[in-house]
């Protein structure tokens, strides 16, 4: 295994700790890079990507031997095609293609507070997020030789359905915006500017709700390995959650801002968890 050992931590000479140094140089490179092109998604751009670099790292530590770290890993790396493939259509990875999220904290922030920012957290926090929700294979690894049970069936299971979920309301998204800028395009009127059917139906949020669900049951793999339901891996997804929901108000407050009807989708639609539609 090849290790980096850029600093003293408590998982060096570990599959992933190597993965953390990884990601602490990613991050340096978030940080210097985005300065000059005034570009700040440039750790959006690498959030598909890492996860599966991770676990891949653990997966060859343990020369591929572990069921249970093979079975996570494949999943992640499942879960990162699809990541990146809707990335690509949209066009984050072109340079330039900065989040309009970023813009508008810039805006409020002002130059020198935001610089602050990028360096505490749109580049090292975001990138050590990534690092930790990906952690639970660290804890698969280091209980490797468990073997798989029901609940790492139940789990997989879970995160497939969840995987299948948020693809199906990235399409549907995917689908309305393109002909969104079609009508637009042709000088047509746009009656319903804003996503309310398919998945939309049930929460304002179903692509977030099943993004964190799958990092949510991610986490039972490493439960089923140690038998331990409380672990320091666990703060991923917890994490994850708490970046997730003021990212979907900021959303939500700029959608609002555009659309004043959007505040009576809100008052009738969940924001996260889906909600059976009445018939009436």
């Amino acid at each position: 295994m090849f290790d980096i050992n850029l600093i003293a931590h408590p998982l060096a000479g570990t599959p992933f700790g190597t993965a953390l140094d990884l990601c602490l140089i990613l991050a340096a490179v978030c940080l210097v890079v985005a300065i000059p092109t005034r570009d700040y998604s440039w750790v959006d751009r690498l959030w598909s990507l890492c996860p599966p670099v991770y676990c891949l790292i653990v997966a060859a530590g343990l020369d591929f031997a572990s069921p249970r770290v093979n079975l996570m890993t494949l999943l992640v790396v499942l879960w990162s095609a699809r990541l990146t493939f809707n990335g690509l259509r949209r066009g984050i990875f072109r340079p330039g293609h900065e989040d309009y999220r970023w813009v508008a904290v810039r805006e409020k922030l002002g130059p020198v507070r935001f610089q602050l920012l990028n360096l505490t957290f749109i580049s090292f926090g975001q990138m050590l997020l990534i690092w930790w929700f990906t952690s639970p294979v660290h804890q698969a690894a280091v209980w490797s030789e468990t073997p798989l049970g029901w609940l790492d069936l139940l789990t997989a299971a879970l995160f497939l359905v969840l995987f299948v979920g948020e693809a199906t309301a990235d399409e549907q998204m995917w689908r309305f915006q393109q002909d969104k800028k079609r009508r637009i395009a042709a000088g047509e009127e746009v009656a319903q500017p804003f996503m309310t059917s398919g998945l939309f139906r049930y929460c304002r949020h179903p692509n977030f709700f099943c993004e964190l669900g799958m990092w949510w049951v991610f986490y039972l793999f490493a439960v089923s390995a140690s038998g331990q339901w409380l672990h320091w891996t666990g703060l991923g997804f917890i994490l994850l959650t708490a970046l997730i929901i003021p990212s979907m108000r900021l959303t939500e407050t700029i959608s609002a801002s555009k659309y004043p009807a959007y505040r009576d989708y809100q008052a009738t639609t969940p924001a996260l968890i889906p909600r059976p539609v009445s018939k009436a």
